[in-house]
């Protein structure tokens, strides 16, 4: 695969964002919330925003903090789709996907662009690996490790049944991951330490297993009665700690339109070839893998997995 190593901008401009997400807003309103359609007028057609989970603490941090130090790197990739009268749909992007960038020698994992080219040469090659059209994604957002922990604290908590016993210790970036299996409930740091957590046997596929189980957790969660009230102040905090181009009422007209069919969600992992050794952890996409989703066409509506 050929990426053009020149970033395209990941924004519409503002002629065609003034169809998608209407003028009036009442997100800027005064409001009395009695249901998730109350928020903010949803978008008129679907909107594809991608997701960079960050390995860095804070946006804009010069390194990991982690093990081994370096750059921050994109730890997850998600791209979620969000049409009105839909279930959100989500495709996680695994990120030791094999890429080739021109001028390069050999292969590199697909999680590694982000610290040579930002949000641009991601957005390049996640359009490539599943076909969508030059436009998209509509949206991006960079969330770093301190914003997932801040969002499950303004929750308070949060229901989540790791499938297994997670336990690491490592001293150089002062982590310690202890977590029992079963549903109960997790704070910030917890809901981090699940995310983070990688099994030495499923490896990155049980780790995308983690990450689809706190998507579904946080839709439950979002959608309960009582968190309705929170939703704003909540999009205003995500904003304030993440790296994005979606603005609050954009994201407010998301909210209103991903939760107005209460948790139901789509999930999805773009899949690949089984791991081989001789490849040191890269992985291959699987023949046909974006036609068979059906992202590429902008409206797809896919199965859940």
């Amino acid at each position: 695969m050929r990426l053009a190593a020149a970033g395209l901008g990941v924004a519409l401009g503002a002629s065609v964002l003034g169809l998608v997400w209407p003028r009036s807003d009442r997100s800027q309103e005064p409001q009395t919330l009695g249901r998730v359609a109350d928020l903010a007028k949803p978008p008129t057609r679907p909107v594809t925003v991608l997701v960079i989970g960050s390995d860095a603490d804070r946006p804009g941090d010069a390194s990991n903090g982690a093990a081994p130090l370096g750059p921050a790197n994109s730890d997850a990739l998600l791209l979620l789709r969000v049409q009105p009268g839909a279930p959100l749909q989500v495709l996680e992007i695994p990120i030791e996907t094999a890429v080739q960038l021109p001028g390069q020698p050999r292969p590199q994992a697909l999680g590694s662009l982000y610290r040579q080219g930002g949000v641009a040469l991601v957005a390049d090659a996640v359009r490539e690996l599943t076909g969508l059209p030059s436009t998209q994604p509509d949206r991006y957002a960079v969330i770093p490790r301190g914003a997932l922990r801040q969002l499950i604290a303004a929750l308070g908590s949060i229901d989540l049944s790791p499938p297994q016993a997670m336990r690491y210790v490592d001293r150089r970036q002062n982590l310690r991951i202890d977590l029992q299996a079963g549903l109960q409930r997790l704070d910030g740091q917890q809901v981090e330490h699940l995310a983070r957590f990688r099994d030495p046997v499923a490896g990155e596929d049980g780790r995308r297993q983690q990450h689809q189980l706190l998507v579904r957790a946080l839709l439950r969660e979002l959608t309960q009665p009582g968190r309705l009230p929170l939703l704003a102040p909540l999009a205003r905090q995500m904003l304030a700690e993440t790296q994005s181009d979606l603005s609050e009422a954009e994201l407010l007209s998301l909210l209103a339109a991903g939760l107005s069919q209460g948790d139901a969600v789509d999930v999805q992992a773009l899949p690949l070839d089984p791991p081989q050794p001789q490849h040191k952890g890269l992985r291959q996409l699987s023949p046909g893998a974006a036609a068979t989703l059906g992202w590429g066409s902008g409206s797809g509506s896919g199965s859940g997995s």
